[in-house]
This record gives structure tokens, C-alpha cells and sequence, in this order.
């Protein structure tokens, strides 16, 4: 008999392979060239600036730093 913990774990699976799915179908209209993809998601990322969730200042000030 699962528990809640477990039905939990199979969900989060499920959705992790959902997403795995979706990516590599995304990957294989641009035959896998990751500099095609990464243009692709560059310009979905100006197309729907609104919805992207910026770091804290702090976070970037550090990231820049490097």
C-alpha cells in the first residue's frame, strides 16, 4: 500500500518526465544544435519578457562580479 509520501515521488516523476519530453521535442525541431535552441528560448524570452522572474539585485551584482 503507497503512502502520501510516495504517490508524491510518482507524481514528481511524471511531471520531470513530462518536462523532459517537451524539452527534447523542443530540441529536435532545431536537429539538437544547442546554438539554434538557445536563440529559440533567447527570443521567447523577449516575447514574453512579463512573465520572467528576475533575481534579486544582490544576486546579480554577484553573478557580474563573477
Amino acid at each position: 500500500m503507497k503512502n502520501e509520501i510516495e504517490d508524491f515521488v510518482d507524481e514528481g516523476e511524471e511531471l520531470i518526465a513530462e518536462v523532459r519530453a517537451a524539452r527534447h521535442r523542443i530540441s529536435e525541431r532545431f536537429g539538437h544544435d544547442p546554438y539554434k535552441l538557445v536563440a529559440y528560448y533567447m527570443e521567447r524570452q523577449k516575447a514574453h519578457a512579463e512573465r520572467l522572474i528576475r533575481a534579486p539585485e544582490d544576486a546579480r551584482t554577484a553573478i557580474s562580479a563573477g
